[in-house]
Parts: C-alpha cells; structure tokens; sequence
C-alpha cells in the first residue's frame, strides 16, 4: 500500500497544523472510527433487540464500521477493501450495518480516485462494485441489468468526481467555486439517491425512470448558486410528479427544494422571496399532507416554520455578503486614498527637487547667453535652455498625470521626432550616430513607438555618458515578424568625458520595466569589440498589425487605482 500512502503526503497531519487545527498524532483517525460508528448508530438504531440483531451484535458491527474509517485518511484503499469486505459480510448476516457501508463505501473509493493513481483506482473500483452488486442481490430474484448499473453507477459516480479533482487541483487551488458546484451536485444526487432508493418501485412508472428523475434532481443542486428560482421551479415540480406517482419519494426529496429556497434567499428581493416561500409551502403541504382531515394548526405552524428557517439562513447570509462587500469596498476606497495621497507627495518631492534644478539651470545658462556669450558656448547654452524648457515640460505633464490618475487622456510627442531629437543632440555633443529605420516602424502603435524612442533617449544618453565624445553609436529600428525591435550598439570611445556624468546605474533597470510593461524583453552587455550593444524587442498586438498608427493618437493615462 506503499503507493497509495505516498501521493497522499500533502494531505498529511503536518499540512493541517499550519491552519492551527490540532490533527496531530492519531486525532483524524479517531474522530474517523467515532464518526463511522455514531452514523451506523443513527442508522441502525431502530433495529436493535430484535432475534436477527441482539444488541451486542450491533454494536460490534458498528464498531466495525467506524474501525474500517481509521485507514482512510493514510491509507484509502485499506479502507475501501475493508469496507467491501465489511459489507458483504453484513449482508450475508443480514445486518443492518449494511445499509452504513454502502454509503460509506463510494467516499471511500472516491478518496482513493483523488490521491491514488489509476493503478489501484481501477482494482479497488471494481472491487467495490462486486460486494456492490452482493448487497443488491436478494436471494432468488435474478440479478437484472438495472441492478447492473445501479452497482456500478453507486462506486463509478464518486471515482469520476475524484479522477476529476485530481486533475484539476491546480486549478480549483487557484478558483474553488467549480470545486463548491461540484460537491453541491454530489451531494445532492447522494442524498436524493439514498433518501429514494427504497421506494424507487413502489409507484407505476418504472423504476429506470424514477432512478433517472431522483439523479436529475440531486444535480440541479450543480446550479443552485448560479439559477436559484429556476432551481427552486425544477425541484417543486419535482415534489409534485413524485407525489402523484410515487408518493413514497417526496420526502426523500423535500429537502433539495428546502436548499434552492435558502438559495434563492441570498439572491432575491422581499417581494420575490414571499412568493417562493408560499410556492414552497404549498408544495411540501402537497407531499406531507394525505389526507386533509389530519390538518391541525400545529402541523400548519410546524410546516410554516420548516420553510422558514431556510429563508431565514438565506436572509441571513445575504447581509453578512453585504457587510463583507461593504468592508471590501471601504478596503479598497482606503487603500486607493492611501496610494493617491503618496502619489500628491511624490508629485511635490519630484517638482520641488527636479524642477527647482532644472528651472535654476535654464535660468543661468539664460543670464550666460545674455551676458554675451558667443561661439560654441553660445551655441551650448542655447542648447542647454532649450532642453532645459523640454524637461520641465515633459516634467510638468508627468507630474499632471501622476497627481491627477483619473485623466481622460495623455498627448505623447511624435516618437520619430523624439527619436531624430536625440540623435541630433548627441551628435551636437560629439557622438557620430547612425539611424536605419527598416520595415516601416510607422505602423507600429504609438505607445510602442513611444516607449522605443525613449530607449533609444536612453541608450544614447548611456554611450555619450560612458563612452564618451568621439564614440561611434548606431541605431536601427526595424519591424518585422510582428514585432518592433529596437537596437542601439556603440563601439569604444575615442575617449572619456573630462567631467564624468553621475550615474545611479537604473537606467537599463528602467528600460527593462518599459519593456516588460508591453510585454517586450530587453537586453544589455558588452560586445566582442570593446563596446556595448542595448536591444529591446516589442511584439505587437494582433488586431495592430498592418494598421497605420497617425501621429495625433493618443493613449490613456496612468491606470486608475483600485
């Protein structure tokens, strides 16, 4: 049984102290035993003291079925063969306990599809189905194909829903609420089925056509969550056909209609639940009630209460979802507030900080150029205040967008004149740069476009920053293969700068997030030459291929905050 106990590690005591629940040691198998047996008591109870059940009989059989739990946690296929076992032995005594196993039986074999491989999935299954089939069989009737399905239908419906977790338990890990439509339907057919099965010949249809009825009912429960009044519909017409035609399964039933009901509760206004309570009410006094003179005012209170009390739960549980929508809205308001506050105060560190500067900057070289500069430095200290007046307006719109996250809308300069700028500045400054432009990057979206004149802004600003004047700087832009790629490579300077640029050393950091922003990647290293090539690719959007992208668009501003 190696196999089996070894996919069952994460299931394990260990994994359910980090929730503090104290399943250490034996406690999971113990309150197992203790569960098994007080259920066979409930079950059996009616039973006891009889010539065919002497009590101490009883209760050794109930002990037997509580005993047979205590592998399944461990060891499931231990317990299912136990199980199989214990429930054909009871038959063949004629045990009450028989009726417990049977139930017990295809949980057992359920846990076993989900942890187990289909090694010993498949023997156990089959195994459970024989002393299925023995528990079925009464002495001297034949064995009839619908005896046939019900023994496999029993142990082949838990083994399915197991295999099922097992394979998507990645994905219920991540979304549950598949997993909760399961277990509803599950559980519905189960009670709906063994609630029912008694009685399934007692009435004039056939009996494939109640079985078939009673299943279809449990798995409404699939859907409640989702279709609560057609739910509710389905199971009160449901009661109704079953109380005309086989009486004897309505209240087996009932209680499926009683879940939609409390379902519906959580779902709907007053007005709409009145009225599903009354339909309620009128279909459960239509299975109960058999003859009108047995109507009291007791039993009428007591019926209006058991209708009640699901609608209460409901109501109930709707204003708890409220309150916890509303804590969740507030949350969220909260941390919004919190995230745009700090949002203001780098908005006021950013412009006291960089403006100042820049702003300080652009005034002197100003009051130098007035002063009667002339020659290159002339020529310098007008560049220096026109890029000073770009900065502060780039500055000045960024600082907008950051303030203000719930703007309409953000004007990007055209990325070609972005990027021709740059070239010509840093060829002003001494680099000997060289643009190729292939494939049309026009038809690139803007933001892209946008984002790749910033990279190359940036890459040149690195070579002209470490390599120095006199460095050779190439550039391409190309797109191809639905995808815009954007390569700045430099060769070894001629030699460095004589006041060295300050560098905090994010600028690849940077461009690497700009890139991973749209989805591109980017990289950065030396070259065999001595130099240092800077490459970032850009895929592009399906629906944006071959589409022209003018000038004038525009692109939504910074996200909203959430």
């Amino acid at each position: 049984m190696s196999l089996v106990r070894r996919p069952l590690a994460r299931f394990s005591p260990a994994a359910a102290d980090g929730d503090g629940l104290p399943w250490r040691g034996v406690w999971p198998e113990a309150v197992l035993v203790v569960s098994g047996a007080v259920l066979d008591l409930l079950v059996t109870w009616g039973s006891w003291g009889g010539p065919t059940a002497p009590v101490w009989m009883a209760v050794m059989f109930s002990l037997g079925a509580g005993l047979a739990l205590a592998p399944l946690r461990r060891r499931p296929a231990t317990a299912a063969v136990l199980l199989s076992a214990l429930l054909v032995v009871c038959d063949q005594l004629g045990a009450f306990t028989a009726n417990t196993v049977q139930l017990l039986l295809p949980i057992a074999v359920g846990v076993v599809a989900r942890f187990a491989d289909l090694r010993w999935t498949a023997p156990v299954a089959v195994l459970a189905c024989a002393a299925t089939a023995v528990n079925l069989a009464d002495p001297g009737i034949a064995f009839t194909r619908g005896a046939w399905y019900y023994s496999v239908g029993l142990v082949a419906a838990p083994a399915l829903i197991g295999r099922y977790l097992r394979g998507q338990e990645g994905r219920l890990r991540e979304d549950p609420a598949p997993l909760l439509d399961l277990l509803l339907a599950g559980g519905g057919v189960t009670f709906a089925v063994l609630g029912t099965w008694p009685s399934w010949d007692s009435g004039t249809p056939p009996v494939w056509a109640v079985g078939l009825g009673v299943v279809l009912a449990g798995l409404a429960l699939g859907v409640v969550r989702h279709l609560p009044g057609a739910v509710l519909l389905l199971e009160s017409v449901v009661l109704v056909v079953a109380d005309q035609y086989v009486p004897q399964t309505g209240n087996g039933l009932q209680l499926l209609a009683l879940i939609a009901l409390g379902m519906f509760a959580t779902r709907a206004s007053w007005s709409w639940v009145a009225a599903a309570y009354a339909l309620t009410c009128s279909v459960t006094a239509i299975v109960i009630v058999d003859d009108p003179s047995d109507i009291t005012l007791f039993r009428v209170i007591a019926l209006m209460a058991m209708v009640t009390a699901p609608v209460a739960i409901g109501r109930y549980a709707r204003s708890r979802q409220a309150e916890a929508r509303q804590a969740a809205d507030l949350q969220a308001e909260r941390t919004r507030a919190d995230r745009l506050a700090e949002r203001e105060r780098l908005a006021r560190e950013v412009h006291d900080i960089v403006a100042h500067h820049v702003g300080a900057m652009v005034l002197r070289a100003g009051a130098a150029q007035y002063a009667g500069a002339t020659g290159p430095a002339a020529e310098a200290l007008a560049d220096i205040r026109e890029t000073g007046h770009r900065v502060l307006e780039d500055l000045r719109g960024l600082l907008t967008v950051l303030r203000d996250p719930g703007g309409e809308e953000l004007v990007l300069a055209d990325p070609d004149d972005v990027m021709r700028d740059a070239v010509d500045r840093m060829s002003a400054a001494g680099l000997r740069v060289r643009l190729r432009m292939a494939g049309d990057p026009a038809r690139a979206p803007l933001v892209v476009r946008a984002s790749a004149a910033r990279i190359v802004q940036e890459g040149l600003t690195n070579v002209l920053k470490h390599a120095g004047p006199g460095a050779r700087a190439e550039i391409a832009v190309s797109l191809e293969d639905r995808a815009l790629t954007v390569e700045v490579r430099n060769g070894p300077g001629a030699g460095r700068p004589a006041d060295v640029l300050p560098s905090p050393g994010h600028g690849v950091a940077g461009m690497r997030e700009r890139a991973r922003a749209l989805g591109g990647r980017l990289t950065a290293g030396p070259t065999g030459d001595g130099g240092w090539r800077l490459a970032a690719t850009f895929p592009l959007p399906r629906d944006d291929a071959g589409a022209g992208v003018g000038h004038d668009c525009r692109i939504p501003s910074a996200p909203r905050l959430t």
